[in-house]
């Protein structure tokens, strides 16, 4: 095999692995040129099958970036009662106060430019592409040995720190991973979880004293998950918080869990455009009351049963994740979390095990930042089982395992995401009538999510990127089967 040839391919893959798709064309059609050996020739023809569709989606993420910030812009975020979020906009001169058509309050555009170009783009204590760990806060802690549900106790909570911190050779964030009942405080557990585990860590200090919240301050191991947008408007009781966090200066998690048909446009597109609106709204609040404060990407979105119950069973839940962390990955450059690896199921049973693992192998395979939910979470995070998240991380040994020992010039795998020409358009519909359900859109993309993944079964049929994983984890799950 030419050396230089390969020298060639090899660039090819790194730069699809910088998302770079088009010079890495450009790339490989050199190489189908110039080069005689069938072998070398036969592998970039693998992946020349992949750049067309690569390109396109890109183009759709970048299309995504743009319109959250049209969003912002055009149709506005409704915080005309909240005064302080006004007092603080008006002050730095960030209305719009010429823009007759917008539905809400809008931003000027070069004001929200000026502020995201603040956002830091280098995390010190990132640990990584596809990191996974706990997370959620579900409400309940499921006990192996007693049927009653509630919150988690000092010793419970001292017994889970220690069992977390033990399995950080696959565990690479410690998010709060269920609620605590009166024997312990959100800040005793901070200390606990700092005690147990180096690692980066997550917990939300809007139930805080002050000087607890100040706690995370200058660590670089530690992001504070107190959030503040959802359906186009702040939490009004999550603004003081919010605010006192950014102006502390501790590193922000951004979280916004939108729901697609239920609190956000019923298409991948328009639900992921809505979502990164609302985040680009949060850093753009936070960079006004401190210029130069670390985000993080929380956009995290969220599918549906049939019912409209929340399911992290459903395959569409690490898809659609994984495509938000390629908003971030490709074209923001912002660091990101997302979620997955879980189930809807609420027992500790092989399937509701095998379906979080086959969850996070989905998410592994497309490429993502960080994964909350992804260990020991049941019933769409319902509840936290310790029992579970020993299984989750056995299996994720297990899987980090295959995929370090899978090729290396495969190169990135297409999603195939759906373009909606009508994405933007769907968004304001919703703010217009103040509902996704009563929104024209939302019923024309009912099939979506569906049509969706067809396509990617399909695609998978035919090509196999890691057929010891069973690369069509879709419709393995579909399917209600298991990997034993």
């Amino acid at each position: 095999m030419s050396q230089q040839a390969e020298a060639n391919f090899n660039k090819g893959i790194f730069l699809e692995k910088e998302a770079h798709f088009e010079k890495a064309k450009a790339t490989y059609e050199d190489i189908l040129q110039h080069a005689t050996d069938e072998t070398i020739r036969e592998k970039v023809r693998w992946r020349m099958e992949d750049m067309d569709d690569l390109i396109a989606e890109k183009a759709i993420y970048h299309r995504i970036d743009e319109n959250g910030k049209r969003v912002l812009t055009d149709i506005g975020m409704n915080i005309a009662e909240n005064q302080t979020l006004m007092d603080i906009l008006m002050e730095a001169d960030a209305i719009d106060f010429d823009n007759e058509t917008a539905i809400f309050i809008p931003l000027k555009r070069d004001y929200i430019d000026r502020c995201l170009e603040q956002v830091p783009q280098e995390m010190p204590g990132d640990p990584g592409k596809n990191t996974f760990g706990t997370g959620a806060t579900p409400p309940f802690l499921k006990r192996a040995t007693d049927d009653e549900l509630r919150a988690a106790s000092r010793d419970e909570y001292a017994r889970i720190a220690q069992v977390v911190g033990e399995q950080q050779d696959v565990v690479g964030i410690f998010s709060l991973p269920v609620a605590n009942d009166k024997s312990i405080s959100l800040f005793e557990i901070a200390q606990l979880m700092e005690q147990h585990f180096p690692g980066l860590k997550m917990i939300a200090t809007n139930k805080m004293a002050d000087d607890e919240v100040a706690f995370l301050k200058g660590k670089d191991h530690w992001v504070d998950g107190t959030s503040l947008i959802t359906s186009l408007a702040p939490m009004n009781t999550m603004v003081g918080p919010f605010l006192r966090s950014a102006r502390t200066g501790n590193n922000l998690l951004l979280l916004d869990l939108t729901i697609a048909g239920m609190s956000g446009g019923g298409s991948p597109e328009s639900l992921l455009t809505q979502i990164h609106a609302q985040v680009l709204f949060m850093m753009v609040i936070a960079q006004t009351v401190n210029p130069g404060v670390f985000c993080m990407h929380g956009g995290i979105p969220g599918v549906t049963e049939m019912g409209g119950d929340l399911s992290y069973s459903s395959p569409h839940q690490p898809l659609i994740n994984g495509a938000m962390a390629r908003v971030n990955t490709w074209i923001t450059g912002f660091p990101s979390a997302q979620s997955g690896g879980s189930t809807s199921l609420t027992d500790v049973t092989l399937q509701a095990v095998s379906e979080s693992e086959l969850s996070r192998n989905s998410l592994r395979k497309y490429g993502v930042h960080i994964v909350r939910h992804a260990m020991g979470a049941l019933g769409s995070l319902n509840f936290f089982s310790l029992e579970k998240f020993l299984e989750d991380c056995e299996r994720e040994r297990r899987s980090k395992h295959l995929f370090e020992e899978s090729p290396k010039d495969r190169g990135v795998i297409p999603m195939y995401f759906p373009a909606d020409d009508q994405a933007l358009a769907g968004i304001r519909e919703i703010a217009e009538k103040g509902n996704p359900k009563s929104a024209d859109h939302t019923l024309k993309n009912v099939d979506a999510f569906r049509l969706w993944e067809n396509s990617i079964n399909e695609a998978a049929k035919k090509k196999l990127y890691y057929p010891q994983l069973n690369d069509t984890v879709i419709e393995i799950i579909s399917r209600g089967e298991m990997i034993p």
